[in-house]
Protein backbone atom coordinates (compact mmCIF):
# COMPACT_ATOMS: atom_id res chain seq x y z
CA UNK A 1 0.00 0.00 0.00
CA UNK A 2 1.18 3.75 -0.98
CA UNK A 3 2.14 6.21 1.82
CA UNK A 4 -0.69 8.20 -0.24
CA UNK A 5 -3.17 5.34 0.13
CA UNK A 6 -2.37 5.20 3.87
CA UNK A 7 -2.44 8.60 4.29
CA UNK A 8 -5.79 9.31 2.55
CA UNK A 9 -7.76 6.20 4.39
CA UNK A 10 -6.12 7.62 8.18
CA UNK A 11 -7.78 11.23 6.87
CA UNK A 12 -10.78 9.57 6.40
CA UNK A 13 -10.98 7.57 8.98
CA UNK A 14 -10.42 11.04 11.17
CA UNK A 15 -13.10 12.50 9.14
CA UNK A 16 -15.18 9.52 9.68
CA UNK A 17 -14.80 9.39 13.55
CA UNK A 18 -15.74 13.13 13.88
CA UNK A 19 -19.34 12.96 11.92
CA UNK A 20 -20.31 9.60 12.78
CA UNK A 21 -19.57 11.73 16.90
CA UNK A 22 -21.70 14.25 15.19
CA UNK A 23 -24.82 11.84 14.68
CA UNK A 24 -24.47 10.29 18.08
CA UNK A 25 -22.35 7.58 17.89
CA UNK A 26 -19.76 6.75 21.20
CA UNK A 27 -16.43 5.65 20.15
CA UNK A 28 -15.23 2.77 21.67
CA UNK A 29 -12.19 1.54 19.95
CA UNK A 30 -10.61 2.54 16.86
CA UNK A 31 -8.69 0.00 14.50
CA UNK A 32 -9.70 -3.30 16.32
CA UNK A 33 -7.08 -5.99 15.21
CA UNK A 34 -6.53 -9.28 15.57
CA UNK A 35 -4.70 -12.05 13.67
CA UNK A 36 -7.60 -12.70 11.11
CA UNK A 37 -8.88 -8.51 10.73
CA UNK A 38 -9.13 -5.35 11.84
CA UNK A 39 -12.73 -3.30 12.04
CA UNK A 40 -11.69 0.58 11.67
CA UNK A 41 -14.13 1.67 14.29
CA UNK A 42 -16.38 0.08 16.99
CA UNK A 43 -19.10 2.56 18.53
CA UNK A 44 -22.20 2.70 20.37
CA UNK A 45 -25.60 4.07 18.88
CA UNK A 46 -28.42 4.05 21.50
CA UNK A 47 -28.01 0.51 23.30
CA UNK A 48 -26.74 -0.94 19.52
CA UNK A 49 -23.28 -2.13 18.92
CA UNK A 50 -21.98 -0.58 15.85
CA UNK A 51 -19.19 -2.29 13.44
CA UNK A 52 -17.75 0.48 11.34
CA UNK A 53 -16.06 -0.08 7.96
CA UNK A 54 -14.62 3.66 6.46
CA UNK A 55 -13.61 3.24 3.00
CA UNK A 56 -12.00 6.68 1.44
CA UNK A 57 -11.50 7.22 -2.15
CA UNK A 58 -10.20 10.37 -3.89
CA UNK A 59 -12.38 9.73 -6.95
CA UNK A 60 -15.26 7.48 -7.82
CA UNK A 61 -13.43 6.67 -10.98
CA UNK A 62 -12.89 2.49 -9.75
CA UNK A 63 -16.41 2.68 -7.81
CA UNK A 64 -17.77 4.13 -4.90
CA UNK A 65 -16.22 3.46 -1.49
CA UNK A 66 -19.22 0.88 -0.79
CA UNK A 67 -18.43 -1.42 -3.68
CA UNK A 68 -15.18 -2.49 -2.33
CA UNK A 69 -17.27 -3.75 1.17
CA UNK A 70 -17.35 -7.18 -1.26
CA UNK A 71 -18.51 -10.43 0.26
CA UNK A 72 -15.24 -11.23 1.31
CA UNK A 73 -14.51 -8.49 3.15
CA UNK A 74 -17.91 -8.55 5.42
CA UNK A 75 -16.78 -12.20 6.21
CA UNK A 76 -13.77 -10.83 7.66
CA UNK A 77 -15.87 -8.38 9.41
CA UNK A 78 -18.00 -10.69 10.87
CA UNK A 79 -15.52 -12.99 12.30
CA UNK A 80 -13.87 -9.85 13.59
CA UNK A 81 -16.98 -8.57 15.34
CA UNK A 82 -17.83 -12.01 16.60
CA UNK A 83 -14.42 -12.52 18.24
CA UNK A 84 -15.21 -8.87 19.57
CA UNK A 85 -18.66 -10.02 21.27
CA UNK A 86 -17.02 -13.02 22.61
CA UNK A 87 -14.18 -11.68 24.45
CA UNK A 88 -16.12 -8.57 25.34
CA UNK A 89 -19.11 -10.41 26.76
CA UNK A 90 -21.60 -8.56 24.57
CA UNK A 91 -23.75 -11.77 23.36
CA UNK A 92 -26.90 -9.84 23.92
CA UNK A 93 -26.57 -6.57 22.88
CA UNK A 94 -27.70 -6.15 19.33
CA UNK A 95 -25.59 -5.29 17.00
CA UNK A 96 -24.50 -4.21 13.46
CA UNK A 97 -22.23 -3.53 10.54
CA UNK A 98 -22.22 0.04 9.22
CA UNK A 99 -20.25 1.34 6.12
CA UNK A 100 -18.99 5.07 5.97
CA UNK A 101 -17.85 6.08 2.46
CA UNK A 102 -15.66 9.60 2.22
CA UNK A 103 -15.13 10.99 -0.99
CA UNK A 104 -11.98 13.52 0.16
CA UNK A 105 -10.80 15.38 -3.05
CA UNK A 106 -7.84 17.40 -0.54
CA UNK A 107 -6.06 15.13 1.67
CA UNK A 108 -4.88 18.15 3.75
CA UNK A 109 -8.15 19.18 4.46
CA UNK A 110 -9.11 18.72 7.59
CA UNK A 111 -12.95 20.12 7.29
CA UNK A 112 -16.07 18.04 6.92
CA UNK A 113 -17.65 20.06 4.83
CA UNK A 114 -14.76 19.32 1.86
CA UNK A 115 -15.39 15.69 2.11
CA UNK A 116 -18.18 14.05 1.13
CA UNK A 117 -19.69 11.89 3.70
CA UNK A 118 -22.31 9.06 3.00
CA UNK A 119 -23.49 6.69 6.21
CA UNK A 120 -25.14 3.37 5.14
CA UNK A 121 -26.49 1.44 8.42
CA UNK A 122 -27.21 -1.76 8.79
CA UNK A 123 -25.34 -2.01 5.51
CA UNK A 124 -25.01 -5.98 5.60
CA UNK A 125 -26.16 -9.21 7.94
CA UNK A 126 -23.15 -11.16 9.70
CA UNK A 127 -21.59 -13.57 7.11
CA UNK A 128 -20.75 -16.94 8.07
CA UNK A 129 -18.22 -19.57 6.57
CA UNK A 130 -18.74 -20.39 2.46
CA UNK A 131 -22.11 -18.59 2.36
Amino acid sequence: MTLHKKALGARGEEIAVRYLERCGYRILERNYRIRFGEIDIIAEQGADLVFIEVKTRSDTLYGSPFDSVTVPKQKQLSKVALEYISKRGCHDRPARFDVVGVLLKELDSKKLQDAGIELLQNAFDLCYGNE
